[in-house]
């Protein structure tokens, strides 16, 4: 087989692949209630949960569908009538609170700013202080509006203070920034295929503690495709999810995560690491300013201001590059015009450094003070 034309994704997910993790789907036709693909998922999902946890206490149950179904299943699954309290600091713990106000959840929402550390002292003043009894916590690691990193540990111990159960949205930080569920107190996560296993989108999944799961069961369901305790019961008896799986898309998955293996997952995240420093240091010079501290950010992915310049239009740079095979994306933050750039998936800095220097054509063309590019 060939190469494949090689894209450049600096979108926060799907990201770039490897050739043969695309190759990995290109497999003979198989019927996925064969016992032979079921041990297939049964691996997959042990892999995925010995990257967070112990897999005798925890377990991986895996659906098919972008990230949001993972949390859309947990929440609509989990809570019972006593309160979720979200933290909304962008627009992943927003979209929490939309999925919960669409499933009628009791809920509070504990606004946080998108730029900076939450407040823990704030935090515990809000479950403290709430009138009605607080069950769960749900909060984003890395919030991909924005970079910010979370410090899931702090609010581990929290929640392990009042006795609550931590959800976690790790979409954007599972598969490179290091997590351990129990030491951290987490009980439920959700993550997908296709950000830092560098997959093929089509594949969520949540982690969850099992005596948690189990003690599901007996829950009335909210739901019925994305029924947390009925696809776990299921996939233990049957080695199957209850719906037809994205078959050659688990096949790609199972090929990411033998390369997640072999390269190291901290290694994988050095390597982002450095692509974001080249990232961070070559916009710094162009005078383009980044909104998280460096002490508060994930290393993957960034919202930069737009530059100040009446020649900049957002859409036309983004099909500048990608007319050179790189993409770029919009930013999400309200009250601020912002654009992402990330630095996950299979590129090294040596492809940011290619951004940077087409970054400039870019810029001379709308009249941007190129002064302040340092070589």
């Amino acid at each position: 087989m060939g190469t494949v034309k090689r894209t450049i994704l600096l979108n926060p997910g799907p990201a770039t692949t490897t050739d043969t993790v695309k190759y990995a789907q290109i497999v003979p036709d198989i019927c996925p209630r064969e016992q032979e693909f079921g041990r297939l998922m049964e691996d997959i999902s042990v892999e995925l949960t010995r990257l967070v946890a112990d897999d005798s206490r925890y377990a991986t149950v895996l659906f098919g569908g972008s990230g949001t179904a993972a949390v859309e299943s947990i929440l609509s699954s989990v809570p019972s009538d006593d309160a979720v309290l979200i933290i909304n600091n962008g627009a992943y713990g927003r979209r929490m609170c939309e999925i919960s106000a669409a499933y009628g959840l009791n809920y509070l929402e504990f606004k946080s700013s998108p730029e900076e550390a939450i407040d823990l002292p704030a935090l515990e003043a809000a479950i403290r202080n709430s009138r009605q009894p607080v069950s769960h916590v749900a909060v984003v690691h890395n919030e991909t509006t924005t970079g910010l990193l979370t410090d899931i540990e702090a609010i581990g111990k929290l929640c392990a203070k009042y006795r609550l159960d931590l959800i976690v949205d790790a979409m954007s930080s599972f598969g490179a920034i290091p997590i351990q569920m129990e030491s951290m107190n987490i009980r439920y996560l959700a993550a997908s295929s296709n950000k830092n296993l560098q997959g093929m989108p089509g594949i969520s999944f949540v982690v969850a503690d099992k005596s948690k799961l189990e003690s599901l069961k007996s829950a009335k369901p909210r739901n019925y495709y994305l029924n947390l305790p009925a696809q776990y019961e299921h996939f233990v008896k049957t080695r199957q999810m209850r719906f037809t799986p994205p078959v050659q898309t688990l096949y790609a998955l199972k090929q990411a995560i033998e390369e997640l293996k072999e390269e190291g997952l901290a290694e994988r995240y050095a390597r982002y690491a450095k692509s974001w420093e080249t990232l961070i240091h070559g916009m710094s010079l162009r005078g383009l300013k980044h909104l998280v501290a460096e002490k508060d950010h994930s290393r993957t992915v960034t919202s930069f201001l737009e530059p100040d310049c009446e020649g900049f239009d957002f859409q036309a740079m983004h099909d500048f590059f990608y007319a050179q095979g790189f993409t770029i994306y919009p930013g999400k933050i309200e009250n601020f015009r912002t654009f992402r750039i990330a630095n996950i998936g299979d590129i090294s800095f040596k492809d940011v450094e290619a951004f940077l220097s087409l970054l400039d054509e870019y810029l001379l063309g709308t009249g941007y003070s190129m002064r302040k590019v340092v070589d």
